[in-house]
């Protein structure tokens, strides 16, 4: 049991690690690729985009599809709005509240009418995009890396998606685990700021 525990902990210890990596701003191009990376390499960003997906399965009909998309457009406004230089007060600390919000839901399978559902996934994604964006240099290829980071938001929904359309028993106590293991991340997250 305590070798479980503590590798639960370590591997948690290391993922956090992640979003510093993801935000650091060092020792990257600033292109496609980059944009295309951003997502994969912060904790907060890939909880937040698969469990986007995992939530619009659970809503069903229409929100299958306009929750992933209203989180992609507000996505893009909130890096238009760190390019133009506008600031969105303490981004970070949005980010996390959306890790812990959107884990909350996933984890209690919340439903809500999609207009709310709608606004919600907005709200998340407009710090996530303006984080993305942020820390662009003045000789970055703004519309490469943005459209980079875009798809792979578009995929890791799409995954989200697939496995909470899926119907296996496991997976529903794994959607729960996940759902739990984000509000968890977005505490955590939230207190180291």
């Amino acid at each position: 049991m305590k070798i479980k525990w503590l590798v639960g902990f370590t591997s948690i210890l290391l993922m956090l690690s992640l979003p510093v990596y993801a935000h650091s701003g060092l020792d990257t191009e600033q292109g496609f690729i980059d944009g295309f990376l951003h997502p994969l390499m912060g904790i907060d960003h890939l909880l937040v985009m698969l469990g986007i997906g995992l939530w619009a399965a659970k809503l069903g009909g229409k929100a299958l599809w306009f929750v992933p998309v209203s989180f992609l457009l507000a996505m893009a406004a909130g890096a238009g709005l760190a390019n133009l230089g506008l600031t969105i007060s303490s981004a970070e600390t949005w980010v996390a509240l959306s890790v812990i919000a959107l884990g909350l839901l996933v984890w209690k399978n919340k439903l809500m009418s999609l207009q709310y559902s709608v606004i919600l996934a907005a709200g998340f994604a407009l710090s996530h995009g303006y984080v993305h964006a942020a820390e662009l240099q003045g000789d970055a290829d703004v519309l490469s890396y943005a459209s980079g980071f875009l798809l792979t938001t578009a995929v890791l929904h799409g995954v989200g998606v697939l496995v909470g359309l899926s119907k296996m028993i496991k997976l529903d106590i794994i959607k729960s685990a996940f759902g739990l293991f984000c509000t968890i991340v977005g505490a955590v997250l939230l207190l180291s700021f």
